[in-house]
């Protein structure tokens, strides 16, 4: 293959990304810290850069400007109310029926597992799906005797905002994981404090990355958890979506607490 010149070498940057593992996006909002720091200021309008619905535990919908729908650890019946739900891709970050249950969403979506032989080791997933680049973190989760388990965050890179879905992370993060994860603007946060980490350790983990919003998850009939969570921030009681924009993010962490959907109250 013959390229010759800037035109040349643009054309080649998709295949050299795949073969990198490294996004080739020019609107990179996660890993071009500098990049994202001089567009904040003047490239974006009103316009919605992502949808997020919640359905409970770690289950999530989120829906980009341009349409592409994510879904996140999909809950198998029993807990709520069940959607009927479409999407382009849908991330397993534990292989349990809690988080797996792949089979609800329609769409013939790709399927992006965090771990491998289901749940013995890691899959690393470094991908773009449509506009969004996708990629994982290893990370550790509670076992059910208290020891610790593999498990996966994802991260969403949306060319404006990075949303990070933190899986069942168990313990504060590492500097080579914050690293990795780069310029979180949105952290989707366990908090329930047996199988993730508490609200203490989650406290913590936002002071390690400060995004511009967090949402908790996985606290279901234990709204103490949020309160504990809570403190010291500003705090907003939600539906089951929220609308973000990049020009609309708050100077500094603030709650957002989303009720699931066809649930009776923040569970």
């Amino acid at each position: 293959m013959k390229a010759t010149g800037r035109k040349g070498l643009f054309h080649l940057l998709p295949i050299l990304s795949v073969l990198l593992l490294v996004p080739y996006s020019l609107h990179s909002a996660c890993r071009d810290m500098d990049l994202a720091r001089r567009l904040t200021s003047f490239a974006y309008a009103a316009e919605p850069d992502a949808t997020i619905q919640y359905f409970g535990h770690n289950f999530f919908s989120i829906v980009t400007a341009k349409g592409t729908r994510l879904i996140t650890d999909p809950l198998a019946p029993g807990w709520y109310p069940m959607p009927k739900i479409w999407g382009h891709v849908v991330t397993v970050g534990r292989e349990h029926f809690n988080h797996n249950y792949v089979a609800l969403v329609q769409g013939d979506p790709v399927i992006l597992r965090g771990l491998a032989y289901f749940g013995a080791d890691w899959n690393r997933i470094n991908m773009t799906v449509r506009d969004v680049f996708i990629y994982n973190i290893p990370i550790y989760q509670n076992g059910l005797d208290g020891g610790a388990l593999k498990g996966a965050a994802f991260l969403f890179d949306l060319g404006t905002l990075c949303i990070a879905h933190l899986g069942d992370l168990s313990h504060p993060l590492t500097p080579q994981q914050i690293k990795r994860m780069g310029r979180v603007d949105i952290a989707l946060t366990p908090i329930d404090g047996r199988f993730t980490m508490g609200p203490d350790i989650a406290r913590q983990v936002l002071g390690q990355l400060k995004p511009k919003i967090a949402i908790p998850m996985h606290f279901r009939d234990q709204p103490h958890l949020v309160q504990e969570f809570s403190q010291g921030f500003k705090v907003h009681y939600l539906s089951d979506t929220v609308t973000v924009t990049k020009a609309s993010l708050p100077a500094s962490t603030e709650i957002m607490v989303l009720k699931p959907w066809g649930a009776r109250g923040y569970e």
